[in-house]
């Protein structure tokens, strides 16, 4: 007999209360990462499949891209900068990798749960290609009902894939497994999942191949391009107007460097042959279509303009000045009968509309008052590069790109901004967006360590449509010194600057700020990018040993 220790008997050893024997069934513990497995191949076979058959349809209808294009549409705006800040113009990659890491754990979940109810998990590989199917054919851009049959493709590949290996996993074996219990056709399954793997890595290679040729096609065409001479050319570059300062940005950006932001997450390819554009609306009294030959055999204007996004942030790289070959924009507009608001037009927005689906709306006014609106068609010497919006691509001097630069454009619709609201309004964006006012520096970097001595401070200022008239440039809490402007090229293109700043000792802060010609100096308020672009004045903050 044993006492308890505070006092009295407890119960004798034989008697005591037994702790319940958790008992571990080996044979369905080994059958669980085959299941995982399973689902996860079955996954790879459904996008495989949705690959193939979008290949066939069109890029942009399959489940990944459509679902993406659909997140992307309902992603807030405060999450959108943000994503934009910290990831680039690699935001989109970013995007699909989240999609497809996503997708893999739904896949694995599908697969432990077909392990018991079978016919459950492979429903739900089906519930999956219907969202993907209906995404596809809500996009703006859908083509119609055969949009939705890349995801119905790959759902049933997905799921005839889960089904079959499901039952190899829960079927008997005719053999008793080793050790006793029913075990589970490992022979069978490991033959069926390397024919699914196999299969699946074939028709995503067939469709990736299908994919490239469409693209090869298109490339085609645009290869084929003979950019005529313009009518009228840009002015040479004045002398003076490029500064030579090591880690300024170049004058013009090279169209490799130039910054891309959309929403699209396959670039369009489309065909210079088969390209049109309609124009028609309120106030369109002769409406037009044009072919891209169309375009080339008009009178083209060559012009300088800074392109910049309203999504950068004070000091940001959404900036960038090419010369751009194209048709004046309002001169199509005047042969279609249209009259800007100021003369008595009923239309006071221009609505364009892109391949993608994308919708921007400008205001009729800015476009036909005399500035350099162009349907662009080369971009620095060259045809448009793709994801630059060949074959043709709109921009308008002055306005961000928001409500004025739609690439891969085929629609221009005259309307009022109290009829229709574009795609970045009904995300709660201005209607109307002027660029403002801005200074950036290059050189130095934030946080670099200098020497003491003799430093060229140097960047960037534009506020296009209005021109820089002075830039200055504060060290620390100390006065304005006006910086050196570069020659101007144009009021539609940035300029650069420099200011020489005898380094001392210790840390400092260096501030930049514009002033355009109106007399407008740029403001020290900070604001974020929505609803009209940010505001405020770029700084640097450096060590001087």
């Amino acid at each position: 007999m044993r006492f308890h220790p505070k006092g009295g008997r407890s119960n004798p050893p034989d008697r005591w209360p037994r702790r319940p024997v958790v008992r571990i069934n080996r044979s369905t513990f080994a059958r669980t990462a085959p299941a995982a497995l399973g689902g996860l191949l079955s996954g790879y076979a459904a996008l495989a499949a949705a690959e193939l058959v979008s290949a066939a349809v069109r890029p942009e209808a399959g489940p990944v891209t459509a679902v993406g294009g659909a997140a992307i549409d309902r992603t807030p705006p405060a999450l959108k900068d943000w994503a934009i800040r910290h990831f680039g113009t690699d935001d989109k990659l970013v995007l699909q990798l989240g999609i497809l890491a996503v997708l893999g754990l739904l896949a694995v979940a599908l697969g432990l749960l077909a392990l018991r109810h079978r016919r459950t998990g492979a429903a739900g590989v089906l519930l999956f290609g219907a969202v993907g199917g209906a995404a596809a054919l809500t996009r703006p851009d859908s083509t119609g009902p055969a949009d939705v049959l890349p995801s119905l493709a790959g759902a049933l590949a997905g799921a005839g894939l889960l089904y079959l290996l499901t039952g190899l996993l829960t079927a008997p074996r005719t053999a008793p497994a080793p050790g006793g219990g029913s075990g589970w056709n490992r022979r069978g399954f490991l033959a069926a999942a390397g024919a699914g793997a196999l299969t699946a890595t074939a028709a995503g290679a067939l469709g990736r191949r299908l994919g490239a040729s469409r693209g090869r096609d298109a490339a085609a065409t645009r290869d084929a391009v003979r950019l005529p001479a313009p009518a009228s050319p840009a002015a040479p570059l004045p002398r003076g107007a490029s500064l030579r300062v090591p880690g300024i940005s170049p004058f013009t950006t090279p169209n490799a460097d130039f910054y891309r932001v959309d929403t699209a997450l396959v670039v369009p390819r489309l065909s210079a042959d088969t390209w049109r554009l309609r124009i028609h609306g309120r106030g369109v009294s002769r409406p037009r279509t044009y072919t891209y030959a169309d375009l080339l055999g008009r009178d083209l204007i060559e012009r300088d303009v800074t392109l910049t996004c309203v999504s950068n942030e004070v000091g940001g790289p959404y900036a960038g000045t090419a010369r751009w070959l194209g048709v004046p924009l309002a001169g199509l507009l005047r042969e279609a009968g249209v009259r800007p608001p100021s003369q008595g037009g009923p239309a006071d927005q221009l609505v364009a509309r892109s391949t993608d689906g994308m919708t921007l709306g400008s205001p009729v006014e800015e476009v036909m008052d005399g500035r350099d609106a162009l349907l662009a068609v080369g971009m620095n010497g060259e045809p448009l590069p793709f994801e630059h919006g060949f074959p043709v691509r709109m921009l308008v001097p002055g306005l961000y790109g928001y409500v004025s630069a739609c690439k891969w454009i085929q629609d221009i619709e005259l309307t009022t901004f109290d009829a229709y609201d574009p795609y970045w309004v009904k995300r709660k964006w201005a209607r109307r967006a002027p660029i403002k006012t801005q200074a950036r520096i290059d050189t130095p970097k934030p946080f670099a360590r200098l020497g003491v001595g003799p430093v060229t401070v140097a960047g960037v200022a534009w506020a296009q449509h209005r021109g820089i008239d002075r830039v200055e440039v504060r060290v620390d809490e100390g006065p304005w010194e006006q910086a050196d402007l570069a020659a101007e090229d144009s009021a539609d293109t940035w300029r650069q600057w420099s200011y020489p700043w005898r380094a001392a000792p210790g840390g400092h802060t260096l501030t930049v700020r514009a002033t355009d010609r109106t007399g407008t100096v740029q403001t020290e308020e900070r604001t974020r990018t929505i609803p009209d672009g940010a505001s405020g004045r770029h700084s640097v903050v450096v060590s001087v040993d």
